[in-house]
């Protein structure tokens, strides 16, 4: 059971002041009466002002010789060794920083929240000198060619080295993958979240939030996905892993040059890899890197996306407004008709990713041969001349959709929550959070939709079949 106090600053009872607020206080009071605490047990070791992501927070950390304390300015964790799973030891590619993680059955709470994993993150070059408050008896008999009296080393190397041997947990470090650029891990996000994703021997693990653990043995299958359109996303694809009890977990903006130390690192856990589009063999995505790996080589899946392009109206053209500045389009299965609005609700921000457009037409075009390069080239001159044709202003305003109404309503709290994000993550958060409403809670902007599309149906009608048809017929009349 956990009981929760809140003490206001304006308290009387429990005054405090700026190193000591009302509520440590309150605190140091209940601990000066009741039977709780660390207990009488000293501290084996204790570091202090370790900064640890989740739960979120600096925190001084003892390490006892049944449990660890996590003791910070808000939240105290007592947590027994029994409870530790399995540590890792994870560094940070190019960066100062080392990971360190303990896994946890059951896990801790914080409020409503559990958290199985605590993440610390420890800098790589800092040095720490310890000296181990264990008696004589319990250094030559229970840890004895195990622990040792006092260590001088690198920071996250010495914790790791005691919490192991006091917790009897094992610890895990990266194995045998190696990213583009010689790390342990590679970049990608996950729910919106920025991280890296290290595969290690017996699962993946990403990190730093939400930390997620996934076990080869829980994996029913990966697949390997590419980006919607060309551009700049062609420079990054998304890695599915489907587990068996078919949760799946996206991770997203993974940079193509890690496909095939992916690929080939995957492949020999002997885990089940579908090809892109569907059920296919290892080979069928063996052959698909190959293509990827030649960047004069046309590029299929680019192909196909300027087919359907060039097969779509000359109206539906000048209506959509592509590139990485895009919502990533709506997770409903509407017409081409709603995808004009988007331009249409999003204001000033779509007018901007206009103005860029030509710029990645541009690029889409640079690895292509001479040949292709002229293909394409008159394939858009002759799009050009069939644009041209100015859009009426006079014309009705095309039908929205439920999700364009949804991400009107949600688009400003996407900005206050996640602070900072990019024009085009918005777009993800809020196809994201769209799919996982239930039908209930898509009913009122599906209502709006429906309203939306038969004014648009009104109004379509009578523009193109306009009245001034009658005034013809009474000139006629007054000419007889």
């Amino acid at each position: 059971m956990e009981i929760s106090f809140h003490i206001p600053n304006t308290n009387t009872q429990f005054v405090g002041d700026e190193t000591h607020p009302p509520a440590q206080v309150f605190h140091d009071n209940i601990l000066k009466v009741a039977d709780v605490g660390a207990g009488v047990e000293e501290a084996v070791v204790t570091f202090e002002g370790i900064a640890i992501l989740t739960p979120r927070g600096r925190y001084n950390v003892e390490l006892h010789l049944s449990f660890l304390r996590l003791q910070g300015q808000a939240n105290d964790f007592k947590i027994q060794y029994s409870s530790v799973v399995r540590l890792f030891l994870l560094p940070k590619s190019n960066q100062p920083h080392t990971f360190v993680v303990i896994s946890l059955d059951p896990p801790i709470r914080k409020g409503q929240t559990l958290y199985p994993h605590i993440v610390m993150q420890f800098e790589t070059d800092s040095v720490v000198e310890s000296e181990l408050s264990i008696s004589d008896d319990l250094m030559n008999t229970r840890f004895k060619d195990k622990l040792e009296r006092s260590y001088k080393g690198l920071i996250h190397e010495v914790f790791t080295t005691v919490l192991r041997w006091l917790s009897g947990a094992k610890i895990t470090k990266p194995g045998k993958f190696r990213s583009s650029q010689d790390g342990f891990a590679v970049k990608s996000s996950l729910k919106a979240e920025d991280g890296v994703l290290y595969p290690l021997e017996k699962g993946f693990f990403f990190l730093p939030k939400p930390p997620t653990l996934i076990l080869h043995d829980e994996i029913d299958y990966v697949e390997f996905e590419r980006h919607a359109a060309g551009g700049a996303n062609m420079h990054y694809f998304d890695l599915s892993i489907r587990l068996k009890t078919d949760h799946e977990h996206l991770f997203r903006n993974i940079q193509r040059n890690e496909y095939h130390n992916l690929y080939s690192f995957i492949s020999s856990k002997g885990l089940k890899i579908m090809n892109l589009g569907g059920a296919g063999t290892a080979e069928g995505v063996a052959a698909v890197l190959q293509d990827n790996d030649d960047d004069d080589a046309v590029d299929p899946h680019l192909e196909r996306i300027r087919n359907q392009a060039a097969d779509e109206s000359d109206e539906e053209d000048e209506d959509f407004v592509g590139g990485e500045d895009d919502d990533g389009g709506s997770p409903t299965d509407d017409s081409g008709e709603d995808d004009s609005d988007a331009s249409d609700a999003d204001g000033g921000e779509k007018e901007k990713s206009v103005k860029k457009e030509p710029k990645k037409e541009a690029s889409s075009s640079k690895g292509l041969p001479l040949k292709k390069k002229a293909m394409v080239t008159e394939e858009g001159s002759s799009k050009k001349k069939t644009q041209k044709k100015k859009k009426d202003p006079n014309a009705p305003k095309k039908a929205m959709s439920g999700f364009m109404y949804f991400s009107q309503m949600e688009r400003e709290n996407i900005k206050k929550t996640h602070i900072g994000i990019g024009f085009g993550e918005i777009g993800k958060v809020l196809g994201d959070k769209w799919r996982q409403m239930s039908a209930e809670e898509k009913e009122p902007y599906e209502a709006k939709a429906q309203v939306d599309k038969k004014r648009y149906k009104d109004e379509i009608s009578d523009y193109k079949n306009p009245q001034p048809m009658l005034v013809d017929s009474g000139n006629d009349s007054d000419s007889n």
